[in-house]
């Protein structure tokens, strides 16, 4: 006889298209009603695809009525899918619907580990998510991961991104040389390497890549927002005042850059006694929200400092992932909502666009390079970055 139950655990049998787990497991069915021989269930999915909807709807449907079921209705809410845009801008990877730009303004504030985190939550929730190490002098990644001495597929001539145990896909420069090595790289190589990661790389057709930057506003951050249309922006900060005015740098960059920005990470903030679970402003604490007023923002999350967190990172072994009870984990769940409600938005709105930001010099040519006729010095309609 058909009940709430047997309903749920037919529902439990079905498999969220793209992914492993089942539409239960995932917290993706909100409601279930039996009435007789007639069944209704309520989702509420992550991708805006009319493709995905219509086989679970199918499944769900076939399954229940070899249940006995004589009526089934699936209601499912989906995110609107992004209007139309007339950009002409330039994307490099077309497969990935949403880029999300990690940065900071100095290094040192726990960038990557907050990349690590926001990425595995997101795929925790039911997105397809990857992760694009593009911190080429200081790839942390690999061990934050896990995946250190991993060796990646090479097809043709393209590379397969490496996949994790946690649903998430990745590449970092980590990966492809020797550990210890450094690399003493002009500003030119820098560039094609970013390049490389988004052109020569087989990512899937993801819901979104993260993209843990190098610290600082430069060469790298240009020449990625002008590769992919950026269509959300993260600066992780710590509460000192000394991190918090390199943050506002960070900040000013994805306004030039016209990226929107989705908030503000604070790291370090506060401390949870691992022994009585109390927590203690001992560095400082809800500074970044006046910073994230000055520009328009709010604050993501709020991360302590825990013990888990730095073992997380040492071992391999990401806090939200093997500790998702703890506060911390909390936390990066409660930002990553944030974010994706922030990428939805801005979906909604047209999406982003990189077009304005587009050199307008001829290729090969630095902008810095090209001379009015006059013999003053001429940006090409646009600033080229230098000091001039």
């Amino acid at each position: 006889m058909l009940n709430e139950n047997v309903v749920k655990e037919v529902l439990s049998t079905v498999t969220y298209p793209g992914f492993t787990k089942d539409i239960v497991t995932f917290g993706f069915v909100k409601a279930i009603e039996v009435s007789g021989d007639r069944v209704f269930v309520e989702l509420d999915i992550t991708s805006s695809a009319p493709e995905v909807a219509q086989q679970l709807r199918d499944e769900i449907t076939k399954k229940l009525e070899l249940k006995g079921a004589k009526e089934v209705v699936v209601n499912i809410h989906q995110p609107k899918m992004p209007r139309e845009t007339s950009s002409r801008g330039r994307n490099l990877a077309p497969q990935i619907k949403n880029f999300v730009m990690v940065s900071s303004g100095k290094g040192g504030v726990g960038k990557s580990t907050t990349t690590v985190n926001l990425a595995i939550a997101t795929a925790m929730q039911g997105k397809k998510v990857g992760i694009l190490d593009a911190d080429i002098y200081g790839p942390n990644i690999p061990r934050m991961l896990g995946i250190l001495g991993a060796q990646p597929e090479v097809v043709g001539n393209k590379v397969k991104p490496i996949e994790t145990k946690y649903g998430v896909e990745v590449m970092s420069m980590g990966v492809l040389m020797e550990e210890g090595q450094s690399l003493i790289w002009r500003g030119a190589m820098i560039m094609k390497a970013v390049e490389q990661f988004l052109r020569d790389i087989l990512w899937s057709d993801l819901d979104v890549l993260f993209i843990d930057m190098p610290p600082g506003t430069g060469d790298a951050q240009l020449t990625l927002a002008q590769s992919v249309p950026v269509t959300a922006g993260v600066t992780v900060t710590t509460p000192q005042m000394v991190s918090l005015d390199d943050s506002r740098r960070s900040l000013d960059m994805f306004k030039k850059l016209h990226i929107p920005i989705a908030g503000i990470v604070e790291n370090m903030s506060g401390f949870i006694c691992p022994s009585c679970q109390t927590e203690s402003d001992i560095f400082g604490k809800g500074t970044a929200h006046d910073v994230a007023l000055e520009y328009g923002t709010s604050v993501l999350g709020e991360i302590p400092i825990e013990p888990a967190i730095r073992e997380g990172g040492d071992e391999g072994k990401p806090v939200v992932y093997y500790h998702p009870d703890s506060e911390t984990a909390k936390r990066y769940h409660k930002a990553a909502n944030k974010l994706w409600h922030f990428i939805e938005k801005v979906n909604e709105e047209g999406g982003a666009s990189n077009e304005m930001i587009q050199p307008t010099t001829p290729p090969g040519v630095s902008a810095c390079s090209t001379q009015p006729q006059d013999g003053g010095h001429s940006h090409g309609g646009g600033s080229c970055g230098c000091s001039h």
